[in-house]
């Protein structure tokens, strides 16, 4: 006798929904509707993955699909919301694609809180919030994750600092020198940030201020150049390793 099959199959389509998911009809239109019906060919009692960043991941089955709506019969929780390890990541916004690309990573990566930092040498004056919580949904649906890293508001440096958390290690990338970025993080465990300059990199003055914020720490991502999308991967990819939750 076989096997039973994998109930819901692995090629089940995954979505993000608001508002927080329960038992029962689950209307969805829009290009969400429009991505499972069009895209997916769902057809009635297709079952869908639904999360919501803050129930956990529920099963549902198609209950009734249109042309252009669909309702969704939500019957399973399939797990609760997962544990987010506490590190934010503080970034100079960066040109289109590229400031794409991080918050996508980030997300993966499994980061907590993702926040714009304007610096005297950020050539992107404002991103597109919009875009960039788009892309942070888009990486969680893919990768299987629960939560979606929150997206706080644009900040400038000075105010960043100023109002830095007591209890919160500041990793600071820099390029003129600091600890190994793995022995800084392992002998700061507990709540931390990343900070990650522009391509430019920090001035002098801004450096100086960083480096008088009693959390802050100067580490080094090794003897080669990165650009800072890959210096941000790399450095949130090691505290991942040495005390988060890989």
């Amino acid at each position: 006798m076989g096997a039973t099959p994998a109930w819901p199959p692995r090629s089940t389509p995954r979505l993000y929904v608001e508002p927080p998911l329960a038992p029962g009809p689950r209307a969805l239109a829009g290009p969400q509707a429009h991505y499972l019906i069009a895209v997916m060919r769902l057809r009635a009692g297709d079952p869908v993955r639904l999360f919501d960043d803050v129930t956990g991941e529920w099963l549902a089955t198609a209950a009734s699909v249109g042309k252009r709506d669909l309702v969704l019969d939500v019957t399973e929780r399939l797990a609760e919301r997962e544990p987010v390890p506490d590190l934010w990541l503080a970034a100079a916004p960066l040109k289109k694609g590229r400031v794409d690309w991080l918050a996508e990573k980030a997300c993966e990566l499994g980061v907590a809180r993702l926040v714009p930092v304007v610096t005297r040498r950020t050539v992107v004056d404002k991103p597109n919030a919009e875009r960039l919580r788009a892309h942070m949904i888009e990486a969680a649906e893919q990768c299987g994750r629960t939560a979606v890293p929150e997206l706080a508001p644009m900040v400038k440096l000075p105010a960043l600092l100023r109002d830095w958390p007591a209890e919160r290690a500041l990793f600071f990338a820099d390029e003129t020198g600091g600890v190994p970025a793995a022995a800084a993080m392992r002998a700061h465990a507990g709540p931390a940030a990343i900070l990650i300059g522009p391509e430019g990199g920090f001035d002098d003055e801004e450096r100086a201020l960083i480096r008088a914020l009693p959390q802050a720490v100067a580490i080094t991502l090794g003897p080669r150049i990165l650009r800072a999308d890959t210096a941000a991967a790399a450095a949130v990819a090691l505290w991942m390793a040495e005390v988060g939750d890989w």
